[in-house]
């Protein structure tokens, strides 16, 4: 198969967002997704993007990506975060996945973290053997939390009744 990864441009979102829906799919939440390609474009070009984003192309055709974004560790410092690695469906098995994360992996040592960390869920047995395969440490004992959108909006309307 004679694809190529290279960095993503503004003009790549739309087809960025549809790999995005259709990993939503994959992992039974069909219906989750909220970003738009107009806050794609917006928050990861310009000045100071929030993120960073390689593609995975045949010819003008995207079918994969790797959305990466900096944070900070207060046990290593600066680290990397990998959000989000998706080839589409047809596409695997060929070795795109491992150029994305080849890439991810390149830019993390050009901007010299200490760290890549990312999530996997514990049901997708393809994707923790693909990433134990290469060296990953995949920590079953840590759980991830989130407060979203509306479990903010209820944790401050607690505060301001407190």
């Amino acid at each position: 198969m004679n694809y190529h990864i290279r960095e993503a441009h503004k003009a790549d979102m739309p087809q960025v967002l549809q790999l995005i829906v259709e990993l939503a799919v994959f992992e039974k939440e069909p219906d989750a997704v909220e970003v738009t390609v107009e806050e794609l474009e917006s928050k990861g070009f310009g000045t100071a993007p929030d993120f960073h984003c390689f593609v995975a192309e045949i010819e003008t055709k995207i079918i994969g990506m790797a959305l990466v974004f900096t944070r900070f560790s207060t046990w290593k410092g600066r680290v990397l975060h990998l959000e989000d690695l998706i080839v589409s469906e047809h596409f695997r098995g060929y070795g795109i996945g491992t150029a994305l994360l080849d890439e991810v992996v390149k830019y993390a040592a050009k901007l010299k973290v200490k760290r890549v960390s990312w999530e996997v869920l514990d049901w997708n047995t393809p994707a923790i053997d693909f990433y134990e395969a290469k060296g990953a440490d995949v920590k079953r004992d840590w759980d991830v939390v989130h407060l979203d959108s509306n479990g903010i909006k209820n944790y401050l309307l607690k505060l301001d009744n407190a």
